[in-house]
C-alpha cells in the first residue's frame, strides 16, 4: 500500500504515444503514474509487451486472469529512493488450464529490485558502509551484506593477480591473527588469509598459479609460514624480514628498562617511564637534549646503559656487506652480552639461532616486508571506519578497491650480485682479480630488449594486485 501523502502525477491514456520511453530509462516497461514525497518517488508501471506462449505447453491460447501490483526497488533518483509497482498480468493457458503470472523484465531473479540495483548496491559496498547503502535504496542492511556477497562472489571468478615472484607474508590482528599475501617487487596485496595456520598458508601456495616462479618469500619468525613455504615452495628462498628482528633488540631493552624501575622511587619510574622512547631511538637520531637524558640514565644505571649498547650494536650487524661478515659480527656481538643481561637478550639470541639461514639470507637478497606493515595500519583504519567489518567484507574491501589495481610491472629492486660472477666477468677484461682498476674498465651497456608484442591475444591484461599507495590515497578520500 502506497503512502496517501505526496503529489500524483498521472499519465493520460491520451498522452502515452508521446511519451518518453520513461523517467526509469527501463525500455520495457511503461510508466503510468508517479507519485512523489520528500524522501520516495513511487512508480506506478507495466510491462510492455505482454506474454504469448504459456510457459508450461508453449501454447498461445491465453486469456487474462486479473492483475497483481508486485513492489520492486530500483536505483536512487534524485536523492529520493525509489519503487517501481509493477501491474503484473495473470494469464491463463486455455490449452493445459494452468496458470502463470508474467516474467518482469530486468529485475533480480532472487530479490525484489531491478538487476542494475544489484550491481549497483555491489559496487557500492566495496566503498561504503553497509548501512549507509541501506539508507539510501531503502532496504534493510542483511540485503546489502548478501548482495555484496554474491558481487564478491563474482568477482572472485574474473579477477586473477599475478603470481608474485618476491612474495611477503606477514599477520595482522583483527580479533584474531589474519595472514596478509603481498607482492614486495610491486609494492601490492594479493590476499588476505582468514588466518595464518600452516594449513590455510599451505592451501593459499597450492592454489597459486605458475608458484614455481616464486624467487623469494619476506617472512616474520613465524614457523608455519616456514614449514609452508619448505612444503610447497621448495625453490623459493625464505628471508626473514630485517625489522621483525631488530624490533627484538628493542623488546630487550625494554625488558631492561622494566627491571630496572622495579629498585627505583616513584619519582624515577615516572621519570624512566616519560624517557623510555629515547631508550628506543637509535643514537644516531637523538636530539641534544635526548642525548643528555640518555647519558644520565646510563650513567646511573650501567646496566641499562649496557642493554642501550647492546641494542645498538646488534643494529650494526646489519650494516655487513655479506652474509659470512654478518655470521661473525652476531658472534662477536654475543659474546659481548654481560651476565646481567643474558635473560633479557635471550629470546633474541635464540630466534638468531634458530633462524639463522633465513636471517642470513637478507645480506644476500636484501628484502623486507616494510609495505606489508604500512598496509597493516591502513586495514586497521578501514576496520574501524566500518565499525568492525566481518572478515570477509574486510577482505573484499581490500581486494577489490575500483582503481587501486596495478597493471604493470615496477622495475626490479636492485640486488647484489655473486662474488663468483662477480670474478669471473671482471676477470673476461684480462684484468687479474687482485690488480683491477675500475677506472681501465669500460662498462658497455645494453639496452633491454623491448619484450615482444603477441599479435591476435585475447589475453587479460595483466593484474599485480592493490597497489598499497594508491589505497592509502582512495582511504583518505574517502573513496574506500
Amino acid at each position: 500500500m502506497r503512502p496517501a501523502s505526496g503529489s500524483i502525477i498521472p499519465f493520460p491514456a491520451a498522452l502515452k504515444k508521446n511519451m518518453p520511453a520513461n523517467i526509469l530509462n527501463l525500455p520495457t516497461y511503461a510508466v503510468l503514474a508517479v507519485e512523489q514525497n520528500e524522501h520516495d518517488y513511487h512508480v506506478n508501471v507495466e510491462v510492455k509487451q505482454p506474454p504469448t506462449r504459456c510457459p508450461h505447453c508453449n501454447s498461445d491460447h491465453l486469456v487474462g486472469f486479473g492483475r497483481r501490483e508486485q513492489l520492486v526497488k530500483d536505483l536512487p533518483m534524485h536523492g529520493k529512493r525509489v519503487g517501481m509497482y509493477v501491474s503484473t498480468r495473470r494469464m491463463q493457458c486455455r490449452a493445459c488450464s494452468k496458470t502463470f503470472s508474467e516474467a518482469l523484465p530486468d529485475v533480480d531473479e532472487k530479490r525484489a529490485m531491478t538487476k542494475r540495483l544489484v550491481t549497483w548496491i555491489g559496487r557500492q559496498a566495496i566503498k561504503r558502509t553497509f548501512a549507509s547503502i541501506a539508507e539510501e535504496v531503502g532496504i534493510v542492511e542483511s540485503t546489502v551484506r548478501s548482495v555484496f556477497r554474491e558481487y564478491v562472489n563474482e568477482l572472485e571468478h574474473h579477477i586473477r593477480f599475478e603470481t608474485p615472484r618476491w612474495m611477503g607474508i606477514d599477520e595482522i590482528h583483527l580479533i584474531r591473527p589474519r595472514g596478509v599475501i603481498t607482492n614486495i617487487a610491486n609494492n601490492t596485496i594479493v590476499e588476505l588469509l582468514p588466518n595464518r595456520n600452516k594449513t590455510t598458508v599451505e592451501r593459499y601456495f597450492y592454489g597459486l598459479e605458475g608458484r614455481d616462479r616464486v624467487q623469494y618469500v619476506a617472512m616474520d619468525m613465524w614457523r608455519p609460514y616456514r614449514d609452508a613455504a619448505h612444503a610447497v615452495l621448495p625453490d623459493a628462498t625464505i628471508i626473514v624480514d630485517k625489522f621483525h628482528v631488530v624490533r627484538m633488540a628493542n623488546d630487550a631493552v625494554e625488558s631492561a628498562r622494566k627491571a630496572t624501575r622495579e629498585n627505583l622511587t616513584v619519582k624515577q619510574r615516572r621519570a624512566l617511564m616519560h624517557d623510555r622512547f629515547v631508550l628506543l631511538k637509535r643514537e644516531r637520531d637523538l636530539t641534544d637534549q635526548e642525548r643528555l637524558l640518555m647519558e644520565g640514565w646510563t650513567l646511573n644505571y650501567p646496566l641499562l646503559g649496557e642493554a642501550y649498547r647492546l641494542k645498538e650494536a646488534f643494529y650494526g650487524i646489519y650494516d655487513s656487506a655479506t652474509a659470512d661478515d654478518a655470521h661473525d659480527a652476531f658472534g662477536d656481538w654475543y659474546r659481548s652480552i654481560p651476565h646481567g643481561l643474558h635473560g633479557h637478550f635471550e629470546p633474541l639470541t635464540k630466534a638468531f639461532q634458530n633462524w639463522m639461514p633465513e636471517i642470513l639470507n637478507y645480506f644476500e637478497h636484501p628484502i623486507t616486508n616494510a609495505y606489508t606493515e604500512s598496509l597493516n595500519n591502513l586495514i586497521r583504519v578501514m576496520n574501524r571506519l566500518g565499525r568492525g567489518y566481518s572478515f570477509e567484507a574486510l577482505r573484499a574491501k581490500i581486494l577489490f578497491a575500483e582503481g587501486a589495481f596495478k597493471r604493470t610491472n615496477s622495475r626490479p629492486k636492485f640486488e647484489r650480485r655473486a662474488k663468483q660472477r662477480l670474478k669471473d666477468e671482471m676477470m673476461g677484461y684480462g684484468v687479474p682479480g687482485n690488480e683491477m682498476d675500475l677506472a681501465d674498465v669500460q662498462i658497455i651497456e645494453k639496452p633491454a630488449k623491448a619484450p615482444r608484442e603477441k599479435t591476435g591475444s585475447t589475453s587479460a591484461p595483466k593484474n599485480y594486485g592493490v597497489d598499497i599507495s594508491t589505497l592509502a590515497r582512495l582511504i583518505e578520500e574517502g573513496e574506500v
